[in-house]
């Protein structure tokens, strides 16, 4: 979930609101850890990046707060240049460091939406790369795990039957999914750029979506999720629209802005988050962390309450999930978690 800004809301504000508010568990957004950083003597090094890890691990771990994973590991499937899936694999090397040094053997790895140009569709080369990353965690101890997700706006892979069918190939104990009712509802049911904010036949292609998943996933392979909604725009966004961004997906820019809380329809909330959220924990069976992975133009806003704001709608989104999927959480594992800053 995020909460601010790096560069406008101070980490330890952040996490003391995600403490009060009973948040037990938090996805680190690169940004705050690379923020940290870039204002250690020397500026952003690997020696620092490492050392700012360690210092968000103990503001954490003075809060009673886990690390759930680091993410956006970004751009790195189907790369065309080989120079640059070199240095992303490089990369990769100083994430794991990073990953131990913040007590979490997750990364969470977002489908990328480079330019066609740039990246490949052919799924044996995107098997193949998520492989040799995948490999890379089993050599680690303890081992290094790696969730996958599609992008509702990603160049290639943007669906959940995509990611599943990569995870299937790859085969690795350590590669799963990451399930993102935003991404998974916003490619097949919602369309921003349309006036009625819906894609044709948008109903019924989601439902069937969610019955083929409630058939097909297999649990084990689901390593988190996260839950949130989105706002309904009251005009398409277009070029008319004051959000729109030349060159950049409808798609992305309403992810970037827009997305709401679980059960926030006071706020123009509108996805049928409530069925696939169930489907996953009710239907599957899926008993760990739920993220509440939240970007909007308000985690910009300089306001010194924009944290405890947010952290308290977390809350309350928290509470209407449990109550609407009867959750038993005191006898189960789910928590509650907060992913950092609003970009992806």
């Amino acid at each position: 979930m995020s909460l601010g800004r790096a560069c406008v809301h101070d980490l330890p504000e952040k996490l003391d609101q995600a403490a009060k508010n009973g948040i037990e568990g938090i996805e680190i957004f690169y940004e705050d850890l690379e923020y940290i950083a870039e204002n250690l003597e020397g500026g952003l090094t690997p020696r620092n990046e490492i050392q700012a890890a360690g210092i968000i691990k103990v503001l954490c771990d003075e809060r009673n707060i886990n690390i759930i994973c680091l993410q956006p590991f970004m751009h790195y499937e189907g790369l065309v240049d080989q120079r640059e899936h070199k240095r992303r694999i490089s990369k990769m090397k100083l994430w794991l460091r990073l990953a131990k040094a913040l007590g979490t053997n997750l990364i969470a790895v977002p489908s990328t939406f480079l330019p066609e140009s740039e990246c490949t569709g052919d799924l044996d080369v995107i098997v193949t790369d998520m492989i040799e990353i995948a490999n890379l965690g089993l050599q680690e101890t303890p081992v290094i795990n790696f969730s996958y997700e599609g992008l509702a706006w990603g160049t290639h892979i943007d669906t959940w039957e995509q990611t599943w069918e990569v995870v299937q190939r790859v085969d690795r104990p350590n590669f799963g999914l990451c399930l993102d009712t935003f991404n998974i509802i916003g490619r097949l049911y919602a369309d921003p750029a349309s006036p009625s904010g819906l894609m044709p036949n948008g109903e019924v292609e989601i439902q069937a979506s969610i019955a083929r998943l409630s058939q097909t996933v297999d649990i084990k392979k689901v390593f988190y999720i996260q839950v949130v909604d989105a706002e309904k725009l009251q005009k398409p966004l277009n070029e008319s629209h004051e959000l729109f961004v030349p060159g950049q997906s409808p798609r992305m820019t309403w992810s970037r802005n827009c997305r709401l809380f679980y059960g926030e329809e006071d706020r123009g909330a509108y996805l049928p988050c409530r069925e696939l959220t169930r489907a996953i924990v009710c239907g599957l069976g899926f008993d760990g962390w739920i993220s509440m992975e939240l970007f909007n133009r308000s985690m910009s806003n300089a306001d010194l309450g924009t944290p405890a704001a947010h952290a308290s709608r977390a809350s309350v989104a928290w509470d209407k999930i449990v109550e609407d999927l009867q959750l038993d959480v005191e006898g189960s594992r789910q928590k509650r978690t907060h992913m950092y800053q609003p970009r992806l």
